[in-house]
This record gives C-alpha cells, structure tokens and sequence, in this order.
C-alpha cells in the first residue's frame, strides 16, 4: 500500500513497486485515507510519507501500529526530518526512504523489510 500526497510520487512508488514483483493493493493521498485502506486491505507493507496536509505519516503510523502491532511501514522522508525519522523508528517505523530516491534504493529497503 503506498500512501503520499503527491499524486505524481505515488504513481513513482506505484510503477517501481509494481515493476519488481509486488502487488500494490491500494493507494492513499492522507492520512485518513491510509488508516481506512489499511483496514480494508490489511497489506504486507506500507510506503508512508511523514508530511502530509491533515493527520501526518507519524500518527497514521501510530494508528496503524495500534491496530497490527506487526505492521511492516516504510517512511518516506524529505532530506532535514531527521526528528521526525527518529520519532517514526521509536514508533515502530520499519524502514526509511529518503526523497529523492531511486528504484535500486527502494527495491533493497522493500526486500530488507520484507525478509526478500
């Protein structure tokens, strides 16, 4: 599942995900969006942008992690939110892609987290 505000970003991680091998069950443009797609479509891993209009990526993913301890999330993160990249992996943040990123970068943090 790919959750980032940036219609043009998701349709990025959509085509990069998609094109090594993993199904993307849905996509979400806020927060509120993410934490209902999570529900409806209990994915395997989810790509989630810290800066969002709205409820933000870290208490979507405090949210999320309240309803599946055991969920996989990937922040995706500006270059200076490093706080906020602290926080995420405090909250159970599973991996970190910094924007702006490559398909090789996402590719390895994927199989990193997924155990691939």
């Amino acid at each position: 599942m790919i959750v980032d505000d940036a219609a043009f970003m998701r349709g990025s991680l959509k085509y990069i995900v998609e094109t090594n091998g993993h199904e993307v069950v849905g996509m979400g443009k806020n927060g509120d969006e993410a934490i209902s797609l999570y529900n409806e479509k209990k994915p395997d891993l989810v790509t989630l942008d810290i800066l969002m209009e709205g409820i933000d990526g870290l208490e979507v993913l405090k949210k999320i992690k309240k309803i599946n301890p055991e969920a996989k999330v990937i922040m995706v993160t500006a270059l200076g939110q490093e706080e906020k990249q602290e926080e995420a992996r405090k909250t159970g943040a599973s991996g970190y892609i910094k924007k702006p990123f490559s398909e090789e970068q996402i590719a390895k943090e994927i199989d990193k987290v997924l155990g691939s």
